[in-house]
């Protein structure tokens, strides 16, 4: 889009007074900012023949209120929208107005191993909340007690202070940078992402706080372009995993104050999962699949991901009060082929499996209206057979019962050499090429983008110019197309 635009702009005669920047994911796109930014704003003060303020300078964008005489029904407690939405809920459900799900089932699925993976189900039956196969499920989380009371040590800060932060531009169509009036606990447990390592403009904003110079152009270096402070910042934040606890705790004259901070750091935003069911079967429940996410970083701190480990700890029946999950449905284009009898190749390995065992479920409800199926092949992959084969029994039935025609299954580490779903596939290389290239089968592929979803694509690419008589180039352009058609789908993350 932006290369889109970029190109528009010229060809409508507008004048160019930069170059437009473009940064890699792969890579730390934030330093491909920097970069850009260092020359960006001298080009721009220069064309306008204006001076720059420095970089001294540091413009507040928020005012603090304090309010110490308030109607305590008028303060946000962890809603995204409108005040008191949680007690009182209305539909629609959306970003802004999510519905409070009661947890139905919360049960751990593998039987061995050192990882925590789930299998979760909330209730929407009083919601009128929809979904189809393939959607997913946006759930808002809420930071660790435990993190939030620690910060509160560490800024001296009395976390029950009920504040605003005003916008000071009157005419801003955002007034504030959360829901105001809160309290700092609510803001630091609902509305701010305090787990991930900030961003290397917090840290400038951060270093006229450090009453150590050695520590103020520490930070200062960090948030520079220069090549050293790159180094540091991927080594000492982004490597070690180092949040703004770590980086407080670690740098003992950095006292912020702390509604700076709170304009400062990201907002906490909605983690989204595959759902894994069918609304075909489960109209009343969406079900989830996830793995806990917890680490050792390199400075000896356990890191927990935010939303797994909040998701693991919603049983559903907590001390005589119902769990609940705020969450709403995000629409996908991951869909089953809208003919019944057109063959489905499904691939995903780990928590990858979550949304095909939504399409296995509505197979398997059309086979029983009497409609008929196209084959549905799964490619599934996980660590070892007798730990973390998710849905074993679930999956085994729906082979026997004939919904689903193959169920290979690959486990990475039940054998000396390694191996993977794309090994599968190149073993059955002249069945999958006949699906795709003369039953005009659909292509699903879900699960980690970095490593299997481009590993899978290259085993196509392998397959297609191997049996079809093409050149890679022809093969690429092959794969491009059946993506350009709707028939080869991914719905991965890194």
């Amino acid at each position: 889009m932006g290369k889109y635009v970029d190109k528009r702009l010229e060809e409508l005669g507008a004048t160019r007074l930069f170059e437009a920047g473009l940064g890699d994911d792969d890579a730390n796109l934030e330093e491909d900012f920097i970069t850009w930014r260092e020359q960006f704003w001298p080009a721009v003060c220069e064309h306008f023949g204006v001076e720059a303020t420095g970089d001294e300078s540091s413009i507040r964008q928020y005012e603090l209120v304090v309010h110490t005489d308030i109607n305590m029904n008028k303060i946000y407690s962890g809603e995204m929208g409108r005040l008191k939405s949680y007690e009182n809920q209305k539909p629609p459900y959306d970003a802004k107005n999510p519905f409070l799900a009661p947890v139905a089932i919360n049960r751990k699925l593998n039987k061995g191993g050192d990882r925590h993976l789930m299998h979760i189900e909330v209730d929407v039956s009083s919601s009128k909340i929809r979904y189809e196969s393939g959607d997913h499920v946006a759930v808002y989380p809420a930071n660790e007690a435990s993190i939030v009371n620690k910060l509160g040590e560490v800024l001296n800060v009395d976390l029950d202070t009920v504040f605003s932060l005003n916008n000071l531009d009157e005419e801003s169509n955002k007034k504030h940078p959360f829901p105001c009036p809160t309290t700092y606990r609510t803001a630091l447990t609902h509305y701010l992402d305090i787990t991930n390592p900030p961003r290397t403009n917090v840290l400038y904003e951060l270093a006229q706080y450090a009453s150590d110079p050695k520590e103020q152009e520490f930070l200062r270096k960090m948030a520079s372009s220069a090549p050293e402070g790159k180094a540091q910042y991927l080594s000492w934040v982004v490597e070690s995993r180092r949040n703004i606890l770590a980086i407080l705790e670690d740098l003992p004259s950095l006292h912020p104050p702390v509604d700076h901070l709170c304009e400062l750091l990201p907002r906490l935003q909605a983690r989204y999962y595959s759902i894994a069911s069918s609304s075909k079967v489960h109209p009343n429940s969406i079900h989830i699949c996830a793995v806990v996410v917890e680490y050792k970083t390199k400075t000896d701190r356990i890191n927990k991901g935010v939303a797994t480990n909040w998701l693991k700890n919603k049983v559903p029946c907590d001390n005589g009060f119902k769990s609940t999950v705020p969450m709403y449905v995000r629409k996908s284009q991951f869909r089953l082929p809208f003919k019944y009898s057109t063959p489905v190749i499904m691939i995903g390995p780990g928590t990858g499996i979550a949304p095909f065992m939504g399409f296995i479920q509505e197979r398997a409800w059309l086979k029983e209206q009497g409609k008929e199926v196209g084959e549905t092949v799964l490619y599934y992959g996980c660590r070892h057979e007798k730990e973390d084969y998710l849905y074993q029994e679930e999956l085994e039935q729906y082979q026997k019962n004939g919904v689903l025609t193959q169920l290979n299954v690959a486990f990475s580490r039940d054998q000396p050499q390694k191996v993977y779903v794309q090994h599968l596939l190149k073993n059955n290389k002249e069945h999958l090429w006949k699906l795709i290239h003369t039953d005009n089968a659909h292509i699903y592929v879900c699960g980690d983008a970095r490593n299997m979803a481009r590993d899978v694509q290259n085993t196509f690419y392998d397959i297609v110019s191997e049996l079809g008589s093409m050149s890679r180039d022809q093969a690429v352009d092959y794969i491009k197309k059946l993506m350009t058609k709707g028939r080869y789908s991914s719905d991965v993350w890194s």
